[in-house]
Parts: structure tokens; sequence; C-alpha cells
């Protein structure tokens, strides 16, 4: 018996499988940053049903559309945290930091 799946991914679907499980994993670590025990795991169960529901999506473009809801609501949760004082101080809010270089950014040119 071999433990490779049937079919091998190509190229394309490899590097979106990456960038889900990276935000996946992102989305987990800012989750564990909000203060509220009853909060976290509301939102840990809506992260989980969220992935787990789509997670034979196939169709490219709409793993693409997936992701980008994703980041933006990932970030929507980094912001508030940012607003209400919740934060670690070690990095963690990469993509609002990322967001605030490229805005400001946009205003210089």
């Amino acid at each position: 018996m071999t433990k490779l799946p049937k079919t091998a991914l190509n190229l394309k679907q490899f590097m979106l499988r990456q960038d889900v499980l990276k935000l996946y994993r992102e989305i987990f670590r800012t989750i564990r940053l909000v203060p509220d025990k009853s909060n976290q795991r509301e939102l840990r169960d809506w992260a989980r049903h969220d992935f787990r529901a789509h997670s034979g999506q196939t169709d490219e473009l709409a793993i693409k559309m997936m992701l980008q809801y994703g980041r933006r609501s990932l970030t929507e949760l980094q912001t508030s945290l940012d607003l209400s004082g919740v934060s670690s101080g070690k990095g963690n809010n990469k993509a609002v930091q990322d967001s605030k270089k490229g805005k400001s950014e946009e205003v210089k040119n």
C-alpha cells in the first residue's frame, strides 16, 4: 500500500493549497489573541466550518475568491484587535501592517 494520493496535484493546485493552509494557520494564530474565550470559540467554529464546507472545492477561480474573502476577514479581525489594544507585539499582524504600508505608498504616489 502506498500513502500517495490517487491523483497528484499540479503546480497551481499545490501553490493554492499552500496559500489556503497559510491563511488557515494565520487565522487561528490571530483568533488566539482574542481575549474573550467564548468569542474565541465562536470564531474557531466559524473558521473551521467555512474551511470544511469548501474543502472539496476544485475550481481554481472559486478557491482564489474564497482566499480573498478569508484574507479580508482576517484583516478585519486583526484591525479590530489592534484598535481594541490587543496585540502580541511579535509582528503577528503582518497583513494589517502590509495593508497600512500599501495605503501609505498609494498616498505618496
